[in-house]
C-alpha cells in the first residue's frame, strides 16, 4: 500500500508535484530502473505519463493510468568529443550534467534559472533562460530516444521529419530515455546585478550581456534588479549602469529573501554552470512555496506588452513574488513558444494561493491578448484552446504529429484532449 494511501504500491515517486499545488490522479505510480522494465511497463499500460523533477505546475504530467519517473534510469553521460555532443540520461537534473561536462572541458549554451529540473521535462516544455542570441533548452536537442507506445525503443534525430514535433513534445510521442545535447567548449563568467533599471533602458540591458534577466515587482514603473551573466572577458559594467546601480552585497530576486541559495554574484570569475542559474542545486529553487505562469510575446512587443499590463499592475502586485523578464532567440520547434519568433518571456512567481491568483493571470492574458502570447506549458494558465492554436502557426501539424504517434491516446491526458484536441 502507498505511503499516501491511494492504493498504488509505494516506489519513491512523490505523489504530488514539486509545488504541492498538484496530487497526481495516477493508479499507479512505476520507477523503472532499466530501459526493459520502462519498455515492458509502456507496453502493458493503457494510459502512461512520464515524470521527472516535477516542476510542473499544472497537470501536464498527470493520468488516470501509470506515472512513470525517469530518473531511477541508469544516469549515463556519454560525451562524443567527436561529434561535440552528449547523450544524457532523461532524468538527470542540469545541474548534475553541467558538472560532469564541464569536467570533461565542454558546456551547455545555455541553462535555465533553476539547475534541478530534469532535462527531459525541461525539453519537453521548451524551458529556457535567456539572452537576445540564446534558443530554449530544446534546441540544444540532435536526438532523442524514447519508449513508444507499443514498447519500442526508438531514436529520432534532426534528419527525421518527426522531430520538429517530437522535441518539444509534451510528453505526447512517447517516454524519453535519453537525449543527446550539442555542447560547446566550457567558459567562464561574472555575474553582476544593478538596481533600478528605468524601463526605457531595457532593450539595451538585454542587449548587454550573454543572458540578462529584469525583475520587477510591479510596484514601480521601472525594473527592480537587473542579472547580468557576461563572458569573463568583457568589460564589467560601471558602477552607475543605464540609470541603474550596481548592488554592493549579493541578492535574491524576491525581495527580503536571503541571498544564500542564489549564485554568486559582484562579478566574481566562476564556471558557465555556477553562473548561468540564478540558484544553486543544493538550495531550495526560487522562494519554494509558490505558483508560476510565463507568457511569450513577440520580443518587438515587449514594451507594449508591458504598457498593457500597467493597466492591472496593483492586482498584479497584490498576489506577486516577482516577476521576471528574459529574451529567447527564435527556433524551428513547431510547439515551442519560441517558433519562428524572437521572444520576450514574461514570468510571474505568485503567491501560494490558487483561489487569488486564478482571476489575476485571467486579467493579465486579457491584457496580453492583442499580442498571441504563448504560455510556458508547464506552468499555470488559462488561455482557451482556440487563442493557444491560433498562436502556433504549424499547431495542426504538430497535432496531427501527435495523433500519428500514438492513435490509441496512450501518452494523452486530459489537459493534452484540451489544447491538442485530437
Amino acid at each position: 500500500m502507498a505511503a499516501d494511501g491511494r492504493g498504488t504500491p509505494d516506489t519513491g515517486v512523490p505523489p504530488r508535484n514539486w509545488a504541492g499545488n498538484v496530487t497526481w490522479s495516477a493508479a499507479r505510480r512505476h520507477r523503472p530502473t532499466s530501459v526493459d522494465e520502462l519498455r515492458d511497463l509502456v507496453a502493458a499500460s493503457r494510459r502512461v505519463r512520464a515524470v521527472g523533477s516535477r516542476h510542473s505546475f499544472n497537470r501536464l504530467a498527470d493520468t488516470s493510468g501509470d506515472l512513470v519517473a525517469v530518473d531511477g534510469l541508469p544516469p549515463t553521460v556519454e560525451v562524443d568529443p567527436a561529434a561535440g555532443t552528449a547523450t544524457v540520461a532523461a532524468g538527470l537534473r542540469y545541474g548534475e550534467v553541467a558538472t560532469r561536462l564541464h569536467e570533461q572541458g565542454y558546456a551547455c549554451a545555455n541553462l535555465a534559472s533553476l539547475p534541478h529540473i530534469s532535462v527531459a521535462g525541461a525539453v519537453a516544455t521548451a524551458t529556457h533562460g535567456s539572452g537576445v542570441r540564446n534558443g530554449n533548452l530544446a534546441t540544444s536537442v540532435v536526438a532523442v530516444e524514447l519508449v513508444t507506445a507499443d514498447g519500442d525503443l526508438v531514436r529520432v534525430d534532426s534528419s527525421d521529419g518527426r522531430f520538429a514535433a517530437l522535441v518539444v513534445g509534451l510528453g505526447a510521442f512517447g517516454v524519453v530515455t535519453r537525449l543527446t545535447l550539442a555542447l560547446v567548449p566550457a567558459f567562464e563568467m561574472r555575474q553582476y546585478v544593478h538596481l533600478d533599471l528605468p524601463r526605457e533602458a531595457m532593450d539595451e540591458a538585454f542587449a548587454s550581456a550573454y543572458s540578462v534577466s529584469l525583475f520587477t515587482s510591479w510596484r514601480g514603473p521601472g525594473f527592480d534588479q537587473v542579472w547580468r551573466k557576461q563572458l569573463v572577458d568583457q568589460e564589467p559594467p560601471p558602477a552607475r549602469w543605464l540609470g541603474a546601480t550596481a548592488a554592493d552585497t549579493p541578492r535574491h530576486p524576491v525581495p527580503g529573501m536571503s541571498a544564500d541559495p542564489c549564485t554568486v554574484q559582484l562579478g566574481v570569475p566562476g564556471p558557465w554552470y555556477e553562473r548561468l542559474p540564478h540558484f544553486r542545486p543544493g538550495f531550495t529553487p526560487s522562494s519554494g512555496a509558490e505558483l508560476q505562469s510565463e507568457y511569450h510575446v513577440p520580443r518587438a512587443a515587449a514594451v507594449e506588452a508591458l504598457a498593457a499590463l500597467d493597466g492591472v499592475r496593483d492586482r498584479i502586485a497584490s498576489v506577486l513574488q516577482i516577476c521576471e523578464l528574459r529574451t529567447v532567440a527564435a527556433d524551428r520547434l513547431w510547439l515551442s513558444p519560441q517558433y519562428d519568433r524572437d521572444t520576450c518571456s514574461i514570468h510571474f512567481t505568485w503567491i501560494a494561493d490558487a483561489g487569488a491568483v486564478a482571476p489575476v493571470v485571467a486579467a493579465v492574458e486579457e491584457r496580453l491578448a492583442t499580442f498571441a502570447p504563448r504560455p510556458h506549458w508547464g506552468k499555470v494558465f488559462g488561455l482557451t484552446p482556440t487563442a493557444v492554436a491560433a498562436a502556433y502557426p504549424r499547431f495542426a501539424d504538430a497535432v496531427a504529429a501527435t495523433v500519428a504517434a500514438d492513435p490509441t491516446g496512450k501518452f494523452r491526458n486530459d489537459l493534452l484532449e484540451r489544447y491538442l484536441p485530437r
